[in-house]
């Protein structure tokens, strides 16, 4: 597949010194907001909510770094990172671009949760470490949810946490479980009469840049059907809580 020259979409933003020195991530190419234009899953929903603002979407080896089979937390932390960038207030979050793979696992050493050996390794992490980094880099604390199983308390209770954080807050979530470990950044919900779908932007893809209509219609940007996931898979949500800071 050839790589696409259009740069309709791409991240465009002067970060400062980290793209200087290089104690970022190269945000040149990064696309944003995948998920604007894909159509809603249901015609006639009861209630469907999105996030609001800006974010950029980041996926296996978007930066160069090939992290495939155990990054997917740390692009969606990425990926929440840029939200909380674009989004918030004071500017000082505007110039601190999202962590780096190595940043965060150096930033979760440093703060005790993980020990010396850890940085540098291919160690995964979810969304209790999430909600670690969110609060260390961006002074931005975490709600999370807990969800025992994959069958009727993620349908109902999962479908009404979200609703009401996309209302209140509007910022991207990190979801994550245990049979089911693969991380996916959750940035819209839609009920209907039956049943729930999640707007799931992807971290798992890997390759050269794809414009937006690309990536949904390859399913790296989709609404799922809730009743599609793991049903025997406790999953875990990580709500970044932004409401008292967006400008």
């Amino acid at each position: 597949m050839d790589e696409k020259t259009s740069t309709a979409g791409r991240e465009q933003i002067d970060w400062g010194e980290y793209g200087v020195h290089g104690t970022g991530i190269n945000k040149s190419g990064i696309i944003k907001n995948v998920h604007i234009d894909l159509p809603n899953p249901l015609s006639h929903p009861l209630k469907c909510t999105l996030i609001k603002g800006d974010y950029l979407y980041y996926h296996y080896g978007c930066d160069g770094q090939d992290d495939r089979g155990w990054g997917c937390g740390y692009r969606t932390i990425e990926t929440l990172a840029s939200w909380i960038c674009h989004n918030l207030s004071p500017p000082k979050y505007q110039s601190r671009p999202p962590p780096s793979i190595l940043e965060i696992q150096q930033a979760l050493v440093l703060m005790g949760d993980k020990p010396d050996s850890f940085s540098g390794t291919k160690e995964w992490i979810g969304t209790f470490e999430a909600s670690l980094i969110l609060d260390y880099f961006y002074d931005t604390p975490c709600k999370l949810v807990h969800i025992r199983n994959g069958g009727t308390q993620l349908e109902q209770d999962a479908v009404v946490e979200l609703h009401q954080h996309f209302e209140k807050h509007g910022s991207p979530v990190m979801m994550g479980g245990d049979k089911d470990n693969s991380s996916k950044g959750i940035v819209g919900v839609c009920t209907g009469h039956d049943g729930s779908y999640l707007l799931v932007v992807d971290p798992h893809y890997y390759g050269c840049q794809m414009e937006k209509t690309e990536l949904q219609e390859r399913g790296w940007v989709a609404w799922k059907r809730v009743s599609s996931l793991d049903q025997t898979s406790f999953y875990n949500l990580c709500m970044p809580q932004t409401a008292r800071k967006k400008t």
